[in-house]
Parts: structure tokens; C-alpha cells; sequence
């Protein structure tokens, strides 16, 4: 067991030092932030100017506002003294040699004896770094690469010196993974690393297919976006995203560092670059790279003018029909044997990349899963290099870069004459990878941590599933544990996820089982109630079956709040409408610390039906300090303007601060824990003689006077402009909920009261005709419509 860092210092206050702060103080360190020392009276306006920049950050860096109290800025003169007391310091300043070598310098007469001292260089020796320090410090000393924005990207490379003690070694990995949430790859100090030496030569190859073989911009996005398993920023949108003079720098500075490197010529950095460069055109920052937005259009370079041009239509023939292939192993597959341009072009990109990941094998990395993890973790990729040439048939491959004259490295060679054919070693059975081809040496296991339940895995071992229809599974998790996972599209609450929850619980309260995981393995824990079913109901008038399955839900959601065995939750990513109103029904929840939570319901033109209102009302009243109308009314405004603005947390934690999660929910930064965690839970929970909530017959709620003031917090709104008229219609209907209805003074009600006006308000709006625009404008474009 090793002991936890408590306290942390980042050097230096520009992007990446700021960001790292801040990733260091949401997880739970106090983190001293500190700059060059700033001429004149104020000697820490560098580092305070550099941080409130850092702060406008969109997505936000910090997990809550109220993290920033844990960060304690600073600067070299006045308070270097501090970081005697710091277990773990991070260098981030201007990437120059000799000035990390001069901070290191000064590090070592200042920091404990015990303190981990590490560089987020991205691109100079590591070992160079520490040269000339003590034993002791080098002992102690690596590099520690975050990816860019830390909080998002899941990758740290930790890259040791030969010097470097294993006992810190495996420190960092285990805090990385456990208390930092990071996929953490031991990276060896060579250019780049691995994912960025990978990531550039991929980037590199896309723009000189734009330069130089006549695929347009738009064209080659397409092919490496999210057809491809990659981000959907691809290559040009996100070469814009990191600016264009940082990826000039960074192949700038691999170039003359990798002489021996036979594809060194793809590095070159290519004259269109250069210049946009030289004109200021930087991408994302300065509002024009590879594409640019005007009057609300993307436009994107033409290259002989340096203007910017309507897209020209895509000439690489009907991918629709590949787009649609939702296994993604599949869709490489066919878009790899596509006769046509699109299927020219991802072949030999493909190829070109596989082949150099693979004689990168010794040097950037030992095996093929450091490079895999870090393309996955780093870049973002569904799949990396090795898991993609496993897919697409390993000998088919080898014939396919034979014919295009693509170098093949000696140990892959080897691996082909020895009858071996895939690089991953896999249980056949239940999809569940076992080992890895070590290069000249044979497969050595690949290990899965033991806290970390991989659900693809576990649910092909058909023994598993108890229970199962097309869009829900009940699983037994071993140990007495039941895991209830979605399986609709969006893990959204349709008809057969709800009637199979139902009969989940059927089960575990007939059959001798200790509790109930709700979850899964998406990305996204719930995007809510299937609207598409809604709507084609009510478009035929079957508003009777939608009052049936309001009720139903309703219903639903009280059984599991009160259920006499322990539920708990595990969620992750977007919680939205009535995913959020189950989870704020399950007892406990464990969520990963990225969960964004949020009952959305008015951006579809309705209201929460399954009982968000009615606990966020009971919320308010429990939060206030006596029953007194005035000491109730501000928790209830609070309540009332969260969902009326359909407000979505930023974090687990904030979901805590605005009540969609209670203060004993568990949060775990690494998200991948999440079912193990839950799991954990309810045999805790069960051992320690579970007993369900008591029943809530008394929410005091407070009738006209308060609905008085929220109708006219929204009116205010409405005159401002803030909000369109519909809006300020349906935050009336709220309004009238969370406070009792038609109820002239503040009055005790229970549950059902509360649910029943919930039902009742909910119903009427389906059949408003902007409330049927707002539903059929998020079914079509995935975004809110303010009619």
C-alpha cells in the first residue's frame, strides 16, 4: 500500500501548469501554484493573470467553484520556501533546457527528502533534465506527461529515468490510476513519447494527403472521424483545436531528435502549414486554421489562395451505408475493403500507420498495448494501432504493405514465420484478451486491474445473464450482486428498459440475491426517456397509454427508493430527465467524478414526470433550517431556476451542490471502477443490515405566495430576453408544481401529492404544439429548440 500525495506544487502557471492545478485540487490535493515573480508591487500578477485566464476555460477545468479555495498561488521569489512541505512537485515551465536544469537545481536545496519531483516536458530528454543533481533526487525524479486538457484526457505517460527508484515508479502508477482516474502507460525517454510520436506522424500524414495526393479537407475528416473510431474532430479540427503553431513546435523540435527514424521525412513540416503559421492563422485561438467560422457557416482553406470556401461536396461515393455498421471492428473492415476513394485512402493511411507503430516496437515502448492504450487514452481512438490490425486480419495486412511497399520490421516478420497471427492473445469464449506479443519473445499476460469489471467481457459468458430482452439485461455479478444494464440506443428509458427493470426487481425480491447494480459500460449513464416513443404516441392520440406509462414509471421509481434490498447506481457521463430521476431515486449512488447530471425536461417542452420535482421540492425543505416559508424559499428558487434553465452538472460533485446527488454518494475519479465500486456497496450495505429510507409523508411546501415569486423570477427573465414566452409558460407549470399546486399557504404533503401534480401538468404538455417542435427538433438534430 503506498501512502496517497496529500499536497502538490506545479511550476509554472501557462496552460498546462494551470490546468494541471487544477485537475490535482479537484481530485483532493491542496496544490501550490507558482510563476515567475512580476516586476512592480504586485509580485504575483503572472501567475494570478495566468490562472483567471486558465479559469474561462470551456469545458471548465475545476470539477466545482469552490475548488479553487484548494490552490494556493505563488511565485519563485516570495514563496519557493513552500515547497518544502509538498510531497509531489510538477515542473511545467518554458520548455528550454537549461532553465528546467536551473529550477531543478534550486529544487534540490528546498524539497523533503521524501518528495517525487517530475517534468510535463513534452518533448526534451527526461534524463537531461536531472542531470547533475544528487542520487537521492534523481532517485526520485521522472516525467510525468499529461495530455492536454488534463481534466478530459484520460492518458498520462509516466516516463522513468534509468535512475529513477521502482518503488516511485509504481507510486505514480498506482495514485495515477487510483486517485487521479488516468489510463497510465510507462512511456521510455525517447522524442515524443508514445502517443504524440504516433499522434503526429497520423496528423502529419493527413495533411499531406490534403497537400499533395487531392483529398479535400472535409474529405479526409470524414475518413478519419468517427467512421474510423476517432474523435469526430478528426485530423484538421483538431490539428485547429491544438493550434497550429504548438503542432509547427512540436514537429519542429522531433524532427532533428529523431535522425534514426526512417519516416523522419513525414515530420517535415509542410510549407501550407508554415504559412499559416507565419499569417496568424493559429486554429480555435485566433478563429481561423484549417477552417474557419463566419456568419454562422464552416468554412475551410483553400490552399493555393489561403481563403476561406464553402466545403465543395464530398466526392468519396455513398459511405452512408458503412456509417450505419454500428460494431466498429465491422465498419473497419468494410471501410478498408471499399473499392472507391474513401476505401484507397484509409487503406493506405492505415497501412502507413500500422507499419510505423510497429517499428517504433522496441523503441518507444516494449509491447504493442503501451501503444494501443496510449493512441486510446491520449488520442481519444476507439482502438489502437495493434487492436486495429488484429481486426482487420494480421496476414492480410502483411500482403496488403508488401504490395505498397511499406517496411515491416524484423519481429513482426518473425512472429509470421513462427505461425503466430495476432498480436493479441484472446479467451475465445467470452472476447476477454489474456496476453500480448512481446516482440522476439511470445505472448506475457496483459493485466486487468482487479477493482476495474470489464461488462463486455463478463456479459459474453452467457452464464452470466439471467435475464434478458433487446434493450435491458440482468446479470449476476457474483458475490449475490444483480447488475441491471441498459442496452437501448442512448441508454435511454424506453418501454422494454422499463418494463425490464421492473421484472429485475421481481426477481431479486423473489430469489435469495443481496442487492441491485444499476448500470453499464456506456459512455453516457442515460440520455432519458425515449422521446420517439412519446411522441409517436402522442401523435395517435394514445394519451392513455402515456398517463399508464407515467404511472408506471412513477411507480417504478418509489419501488426501488424504498426497495427492501440495497440499489445503488453506477453512472457516468450524461444523466439526463429521466435517467436523473431514477438515479435520484436509487438510495446510493456511486458516479464517476465525470458524471454531468441534469433534469432537462423543459428543453422538450415538458416538465419532470417520475418524481424529480417532487424530490427536489422535499430537497429544499430538508436543506432549509427550520420549516419557516422565508428559510425554505431560497432553497426552493435554487431548485426551481436549476431545472426551469435545464441545468446540467459539470461534475459529480456539482450535481452534489445543486441536489441531483445526496452528500453520501460515493464519487470515484476513475470512472472505469464505477460497477466494481457499486458492487462493493451493496454487500457492504447488506452486511450492515440494510434497511431502506424511511417513507417521506411530510414535505412541507409552500402554496401561492412562493409560486407568486418564482412566476415572476421567470416573468423578470421573460423581459430581459433570457427566455421566450413558451419558456416562461412552462417554468409557470413548474412553478405551480414544486410549490403544492393549487394550495393557498404553505402546507405538509406527502409523496403521491406531489407525484399526482407532476402527472397531471406533464400530461397536457405533450399535446401543446411547441412543446411536439421541441421533441421533434431534439429527435432530428440533437439540440434544444427555444420556440
Amino acid at each position: 500500500m503506498f501512502k496517497p500525495f496529500r499536497t502538490a506544487a506545479v511550476l509554472g502557471a501557462g496552460v498546462m501548469g494551470s490546468q494541471i492545478a487544477a485537475y490535482l485540487a479537484s481530485a483532493g490535493l491542496t496544490v501550490h501554484l507558482l510563476d515567475l515573480s512580476a516586476p512592480g508591487d504586485n509580485k504575483n500578477k503572472i501567475v494570478e493573470t495566468s490562472f483567471k485566464k486558465a479559469l474561462k476555460l470551456n469545458p471548465p477545468i475545476l470539477f466545482t467553484d469552490k475548488t479553487v479555495r484548494r490552490i494556493i498561488l505563488g511565485n519563485f521569489d516570495q514563496h519557493f520556501h513552500r515547497l518544502a512541505k509538498v510531497d509531489w512537485v510538477i515542473e511545467a515551465v518554458v520548455e528550454n533546457l537549461e532553465i528546467k536544469q536551473q529550477l531543478m537545481e534550486r529544487l534540490q536545496g528546498v524539497i523533503s527528502n521524501d518528495a517525487v519531483i517530475s517534468t510535463n516536458t513534452s518533448g526534451l530528454p527526461i534524463n537531461e533534465i536531472a542531470k547533475g543533481r544528487s542520487t537521492s533526487f534523481r532517485s526520485r525524479f521522472l516525467g510525468t506527461h499529461f495530455f492536454n486538457p488534463p481534466r478530459y484526457l484520460k492518458l498520462l505517460e509516466i516516463i522513468p529515468t534509468t535512475d529513477t527508484h521502482s518503488q516511485v515508479i509504481e507510486r505514480l502508477q498506482w495514485f495515477g490510476r487510483l486517485h487521479l482516474g488516468k489510463g497510465v502507460v510507462v512511456a521510455k525517454d525517447t522524442p515524443n513519447f508514445i502517443a504524440n510520436r504516433i499522434g503526429i506522424y497520423v496528423t502529419m500524414l493527413g495533411i499531406r494527403a490534403f497537400t499533395q495526393q487531392g483529398y479535400t479537407i472535409e474529405e479526409i475528416d470524414t475518413l478519419t472521424g468517427t467512421i474510423a473510431g476517432r474523435p469526430k474532430s478528426a485530423t484538421f479540427r483538431t490539428a485547429d483545436l491544438v493550434g497550429l503553431d504548438t503542432l509547427v513546435y512540436v514537429a519542429d523540435n522531433l524532427y532533428p531528435a529523431i535522425a534514426h527514424d526512417e519516416s523522419r521525412e513525414v515530420f517535415r513540416v509542410p510549407n501550407l502549414l508554415r504559412k499559416l503559421v507565419n499569417i496568424g492563422a493559429l486554429g480555435a485561438k485566433t478563429g481561423r486554421g484549417f477552417y474557419k467560422k463566419e456568419e454562422g457557416q464552416i468554412l475551410s482553406l483553400n490552399p493555393e489562395t489561403l481563403t476561406y470556401e464553402q466545403a465543395l461536396p464530398l466526392n468519396l461515393e455513398d459511405l452512408s451505408a458503412i456509417g450505419r455498421i454500428e460494431d466498429l471492428r465491422e465498419r473497419l473492415r468494410v471501410l478498408y475493403h471499399h473499392q472507391g476513394r474513401a476505401g484507397a485512402f484509409f487503406r493506405q493511411s492505415t497501412l502507413e500507420m500500422l507499419g510505423y507503430s510497429a517499428r517504433r516496437l522496441p523503441e518507444i515502448a516494449d509491447t504493442p498495448v503501451e501503444i494501443d492504450r496510449a493512441m486510446r487514452w491520449g488520442f481519444s481512438w476507439e482502438l489502437g494501432p495493434f487492436e486495429i490490425w488484429d481486426i482487420l486480419g494480421f496476414e492480410s495486412v502483411l500482403a496488403d504493405m508488401e504490395a505498397a511497399g511499406i517496411q515491416v520490421p524484423a519481429w513482426v516478420e518473425k512472429m509470421q514465420h513462427s505461425g503466430i497471427n495476432r498480436f493479441y492473445q484472446k479467451d475465445a469464449e467470452i472476447e476477454k484478451t489474456e496476453g500480448v506479443y512481446l516482440p522476439n519473445q511470445g505472448y506475457i499476460p496483459v493485466a486487468t486491474p482487479a477493482d476495474e469489471i470489464n461488462l463486455a467481457a463478463f456479459k459474453s459468458d452467457l452464464k452470466h445473464t439471467l435475464w434478458q430482452n433487446p434493450e435491458a439485461a440482468l446479470l449476476d455479478m457474483g458475490d449475490g450482486v444483480l447488475l441491471y444494464e441498459f442496452r437501448s440506443k442512448a441508454n435511454t428509458l424506453s418501454m422494454k428498459v422499463i418494463e425490464g427493470l421492473s421484472e429485475a426487481l421481481d426477481i431479486l425480491e423473489l430469489k435469495d440475491f443481496r442487492g441491485l447494480v444499476i448500470g453499464n459500460d456506456g459512455q453516457n449513464f442515460s440520455a432519458g426517456a425515449n422521446l420517439g416513443e412519446m411522441a409517436m404516441l402522442a401523435q395517435t392520440g394514445r394519451y392513455e397509454v402515456i398517463a399508464n406509462l407515467i404511472s408506471k414509471f412513477q411507480t417504478l421509481m418509489q419501488r426501488i427508493h424504498y426497495f427492501q434490498k440495497p440499489i445503488v447506481a453506477a453512472i457516468g457521463g450524461r444523466v439526463l430527465g429521466g435517467g436523473c430521476e431514477l438515479v435520484m431515486a436509487c438510495p446510493q449512488v456511486v458516479a464517476a467524478a465525470e458524471s454531468y447530471l441534469g433534469l432537462v425536461e423543459l428543453g422538450a417542452g415538458l416538465i419532470p414526470g417520475g418524481g424529480g420535482i417532487m424530490r427536489m421540492a422535499a430537497l429544499a425543505a430538508q436543506r432549509a433550517a427550520t420549516e419557516s416559508p422565508s428559510q425554505i424559499q431560497p432553497f426552493l428558487t435554487s431548485a426551481f431556476e436549476t431545472i426551469a434553465m435545464a441545468k446540467v452538472s459539470k461534475s459529480a460533485s456539482e450535481a452534489q451542490e445543486m441536489g441531483y446527488l445526496s452528500p453520501t454518494a460515493k464519487i470515484v475519479i476513475n470512472g472505469e471502477r464505477r460497477l466494481f465500486v457499486a458492487k462493493e456497496e451493496v454487500i457492504s450495505l447488506e452486511r450492515a443490515g440494510y434497511l431502506p429510507p424511511p417513507e417521506r409523508n411530510s414535505i412541507m411546501v409552500l402554496g401561492h405566495p412562493a409560486r407568486a415569486v418564482l412566476e415572476h423570477a421567470a416573468y423578470i427573465l421573460l423581459q430581459g430576453g433570457f427566455i421566450s414566452e413558451y419558456d416562461c409558460y412552462l417554468a409557470n407549470r413548474l412553478a405551480y408544481v414544486i410549490t403544492g399546486g393549487e394550495l393557498s399557504a404553505p402546507t405538509l404533503v406527502d409523496e403521491n401529492y406531489l407525484l399526482q401534480l407532476e402527472r397531471e401538468t406533464f400530461l397536457p404538455l405533450l399535446g401543446e404544439k411547441k412543446t411536439q417542435e421541441r421533441i421533434a427538433h431534439l429527435l432530428k438534430t440533437k439540440k434544444p429548440l427555444r420556440n
